[in-house]
Protein backbone atom coordinates (compact mmCIF):
# COMPACT_ATOMS: atom_id res chain seq x y z
CA UNK A 1 0.00 0.00 0.00
CA UNK A 2 1.38 3.45 -0.71
CA UNK A 3 0.31 6.74 0.65
CA UNK A 4 -0.67 9.66 -1.51
CA UNK A 5 -1.11 13.54 -0.69
CA UNK A 6 -3.52 14.49 -2.62
CA UNK A 7 -2.03 17.61 -2.16
CA UNK A 8 0.42 20.55 -4.44
CA UNK A 9 1.07 22.28 -0.86
CA UNK A 10 4.63 22.51 -0.66
CA UNK A 11 3.48 22.91 3.15
CA UNK A 12 1.73 20.21 3.62
CA UNK A 13 4.51 18.28 1.42
CA UNK A 14 7.07 19.13 4.29
CA UNK A 15 4.83 18.47 7.09
CA UNK A 16 3.86 14.74 6.15
CA UNK A 17 6.87 14.54 5.59
CA UNK A 18 7.55 14.47 9.81
CA UNK A 19 5.46 11.66 10.31
CA UNK A 20 5.30 9.60 6.69
CA UNK A 21 9.10 9.23 5.30
CA UNK A 22 7.43 8.32 1.69
CA UNK A 23 4.53 9.08 0.43
CA UNK A 24 3.44 10.12 -3.87
CA UNK A 25 1.54 13.46 -4.23
CA UNK A 26 -1.24 13.58 -6.52
CA UNK A 27 -3.07 17.00 -6.74
CA UNK A 28 -7.45 17.15 -6.17
CA UNK A 29 -8.84 18.97 -8.65
CA UNK A 30 -12.25 19.57 -7.07
CA UNK A 31 -15.21 22.33 -7.48
CA UNK A 32 -14.14 24.19 -4.32
CA UNK A 33 -18.00 25.94 -4.71
CA UNK A 34 -19.85 26.93 -1.61
CA UNK A 35 -22.99 25.20 -1.15
CA UNK A 36 -25.83 28.04 0.07
CA UNK A 37 -25.66 28.27 3.94
CA UNK A 38 -23.41 25.69 4.30
CA UNK A 39 -21.37 26.14 7.28
CA UNK A 40 -17.81 27.14 7.42
CA UNK A 41 -17.30 23.55 9.26
CA UNK A 42 -19.44 21.41 6.41
CA UNK A 43 -17.65 22.84 3.54
CA UNK A 44 -14.28 22.42 4.90
CA UNK A 45 -14.82 19.00 5.53
CA UNK A 46 -17.00 18.36 2.34
CA UNK A 47 -13.95 19.64 0.37
CA UNK A 48 -11.76 17.26 1.83
CA UNK A 49 -13.72 14.75 1.50
CA UNK A 50 -14.09 15.43 -2.30
CA UNK A 51 -9.94 16.08 -2.50
CA UNK A 52 -9.95 12.13 -0.94
CA UNK A 53 -13.19 10.65 -3.45
CA UNK A 54 -11.03 11.82 -6.41
CA UNK A 55 -7.55 10.33 -5.57
CA UNK A 56 -9.03 7.26 -4.25
CA UNK A 57 -11.33 6.68 -6.97
CA UNK A 58 -8.16 6.42 -9.31
CA UNK A 59 -6.25 4.64 -6.47
CA UNK A 60 -8.60 2.42 -4.68
CA UNK A 61 -5.60 0.33 -2.97
CA UNK A 62 -3.73 3.38 -1.43
CA UNK A 63 -4.28 5.23 1.45
CA UNK A 64 -5.10 8.85 0.48
CA UNK A 65 -4.68 12.17 2.67
CA UNK A 66 -6.90 14.82 1.73
CA UNK A 67 -6.90 18.44 3.09
CA UNK A 68 -8.69 21.49 3.01
CA UNK A 69 -8.18 24.62 5.28
CA UNK A 70 -10.11 27.58 5.64
CA UNK A 71 -10.39 31.09 7.52
CA UNK A 72 -13.51 32.75 8.96
CA UNK A 73 -14.66 35.56 10.27
CA UNK A 74 -18.41 35.58 11.72
CA UNK A 75 -18.93 32.79 9.46
CA UNK A 76 -17.63 34.30 6.04
CA UNK A 77 -14.81 32.06 4.33
CA UNK A 78 -12.10 33.96 3.50
CA UNK A 79 -10.27 32.22 0.45
CA UNK A 80 -7.23 32.30 -1.72
CA UNK A 81 -7.11 36.22 -3.22
CA UNK A 82 -7.70 36.56 -6.68
CA UNK A 83 -6.14 39.82 -6.36
CA UNK A 84 -3.51 42.07 -4.27
CA UNK A 85 -6.51 44.25 -3.79
CA UNK A 86 -8.87 41.43 -2.51
CA UNK A 87 -6.02 40.46 -0.18
CA UNK A 88 -5.71 43.60 1.11
CA UNK A 89 -9.47 43.72 2.16
CA UNK A 90 -9.48 40.70 3.71
CA UNK A 91 -6.64 41.23 5.98
CA UNK A 92 -8.35 44.58 6.46
CA UNK A 93 -11.31 42.74 7.82
CA UNK A 94 -9.08 40.71 9.62
CA UNK A 95 -6.86 43.23 11.33
CA UNK A 96 -7.42 43.34 15.43
CA UNK A 97 -9.93 40.47 15.25
CA UNK A 98 -10.16 37.08 16.14
CA UNK A 99 -10.89 34.74 13.27
CA UNK A 100 -11.07 30.68 13.59
CA UNK A 101 -8.84 28.88 10.76
CA UNK A 102 -10.66 25.20 10.14
CA UNK A 103 -8.72 22.08 8.68
CA UNK A 104 -10.23 19.55 7.90
CA UNK A 105 -8.62 16.08 7.27
CA UNK A 106 -9.33 12.56 5.20
CA UNK A 107 -7.29 9.78 5.31
CA UNK A 108 -9.38 7.39 2.83
CA UNK A 109 -8.58 3.81 1.20
CA UNK A 110 -11.59 2.58 -1.06
CA UNK A 111 -14.44 2.84 1.00
CA UNK A 112 -12.69 2.89 4.49
CA UNK A 113 -12.40 6.61 5.91
CA UNK A 114 -11.13 8.41 8.98
CA UNK A 115 -11.21 12.07 8.97
CA UNK A 116 -11.21 15.09 11.90
CA UNK A 117 -11.96 19.18 11.17
CA UNK A 118 -9.48 21.35 13.41
CA UNK A 119 -10.71 24.99 14.93
CA UNK A 120 -7.36 26.80 15.73
CA UNK A 121 -8.57 30.82 16.82
CA UNK A 122 -6.12 33.30 15.36
CA UNK A 123 -6.04 37.09 16.68
CA UNK A 124 -4.30 39.38 14.85
CA UNK A 125 -3.10 42.72 16.09
CA UNK A 126 -4.53 45.76 14.56
CA UNK A 127 -2.84 46.31 11.54
CA UNK A 128 -1.65 49.84 9.63
CA UNK A 129 -2.01 50.30 6.12
CA UNK A 130 1.80 50.56 6.03
CA UNK A 131 2.69 47.51 7.70
CA UNK A 132 -0.46 45.65 4.54
CA UNK A 133 1.64 47.88 2.11
CA UNK A 134 4.75 46.42 2.90
CA UNK A 135 3.34 42.67 3.47
CA UNK A 136 1.46 42.50 0.11
CA UNK A 137 4.82 43.58 -1.74
CA UNK A 138 6.65 40.47 -0.05
CA UNK A 139 3.40 38.45 -2.25
CA UNK A 140 3.31 36.16 0.27
CA UNK A 141 -0.64 36.20 0.32
CA UNK A 142 -0.97 34.72 -3.18
CA UNK A 143 -2.44 30.83 -2.81
CA UNK A 144 -3.15 31.37 0.61
CA UNK A 145 -6.46 30.92 2.79
CA UNK A 146 -7.19 34.64 4.46
CA UNK A 147 -4.23 35.83 2.45
CA UNK A 148 -1.68 34.99 4.63
CA UNK A 149 0.85 32.07 5.91
CA UNK A 150 1.49 31.66 10.02
CA UNK A 151 4.87 30.49 8.98
CA UNK A 152 5.77 33.22 6.55
CA UNK A 153 6.10 37.74 7.30
CA UNK A 154 2.53 37.37 8.02
CA UNK A 155 3.82 36.19 11.69
CA UNK A 156 4.27 39.12 12.63
CA UNK A 157 0.13 40.09 12.64
CA UNK A 158 -0.52 37.46 15.14
CA UNK A 159 -1.38 38.36 19.06
CA UNK A 160 -2.70 34.82 19.89
CA UNK A 161 -3.24 31.52 18.55
CA UNK A 162 -5.35 29.13 20.95
CA UNK A 163 -5.09 25.93 19.24
CA UNK A 164 -2.91 23.87 16.24
CA UNK A 165 -0.39 26.61 15.01
CA UNK A 166 0.49 23.39 12.42
CA UNK A 167 -3.73 23.31 11.40
CA UNK A 168 -3.07 26.99 10.29
CA UNK A 169 -0.32 26.23 8.34
CA UNK A 170 -2.74 23.69 6.57
CA UNK A 171 -1.94 19.85 8.16
CA UNK A 172 -2.65 19.28 11.92
CA UNK A 173 0.11 16.90 11.89
CA UNK A 174 -0.22 15.72 15.79
CA UNK A 175 -4.20 14.58 14.30
CA UNK A 176 -2.53 13.41 11.50
CA UNK A 177 -0.33 10.88 12.90
CA UNK A 178 -2.84 9.83 15.52
CA UNK A 179 -5.04 9.39 12.07
CA UNK A 180 -2.54 7.08 10.58
CA UNK A 181 -2.18 5.24 14.08
CA UNK A 182 -6.12 4.41 14.24
CA UNK A 183 -6.28 3.45 10.52
CA UNK A 184 -3.32 1.31 10.24
CA UNK A 185 -4.81 -0.38 13.80
CA UNK A 186 -7.98 -1.21 11.82
CA UNK A 187 -6.85 -2.15 8.54
CA UNK A 188 -3.88 -4.27 8.78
Amino acid sequence: MKIILASQSPRRKELLQMVVPEFLIYPADVDESQYPDESPEAYVLRIARLKADKISLQNPEDLVIASDTIVTLDQVIYGKPATENEARQTLQALSGQTHIVYTSVVLQQGNKRKETTIPTKVTFYPLTEEELSNYLMTKDYQDKAGSYGIQGPAATFIQSIEGDYYSVMGLPIASVYRLLQDFRKQHD
